[in-house]
């Protein structure tokens, strides 16, 4: 039997957290400071495909959602630091499980959408080949 759907502050809890974890670059950029503090500039070029745009508003999400924290030094050029925070910390381990998943079953993913695009003669939505 399915469980019943949560009320009240559970399920806002829920949902918001995961409206503003949905972007894939939230969950990126979590990754990205899992073992040290680092600058904008070296999380654009370690992510690589991402936007200025796109990062900007991942850290400032993540920011006001207290899961990573921003330090700026009054330098020329300036300079901002990320680094993740207690909360983030503690977001990491739900995030790497994620990642472990995901790495361990891509190959079938894969097979499951070769095997739905067969099956309904669809043709297929943007695939992201295995590495």
């Amino acid at each position: 039997m399915l469980d019943q759907p949560q009320r009240g502050a559970d399920a806002i809890a829920l949902e918001e957290l995961l409206h503003t974890r949905h972007s894939k670059w939230n969950l990126t950029v979590v990754l990205q400071l899992r073992r040290e503090t680092k600058r904008f500039s070296e999380l654009q070029r370690e992510i690589g495909s991402i936007s200025q745009k796109a990062l900007t508003l991942s850290l400032r999400t993540l920011e006001r959602d207290g899961f990573i924290s921003r330090k700026s030094y009054a330098t020329i050029p300036p300079r901002v630091d990320y680094a993740l925070t207690a909360l983030g910390a503690e977001a990491l381990k739900a995030f790497e499980a994620f990642e472990q998943f995901a790495l361990a079953h891509w190959p079938q993913v894969i097979e499951a959408r070769r095997l739905f695009d067969e099956r309904t003669s669809a043709p297929p939505i943007a695939l992201i080949e295995a590495r």
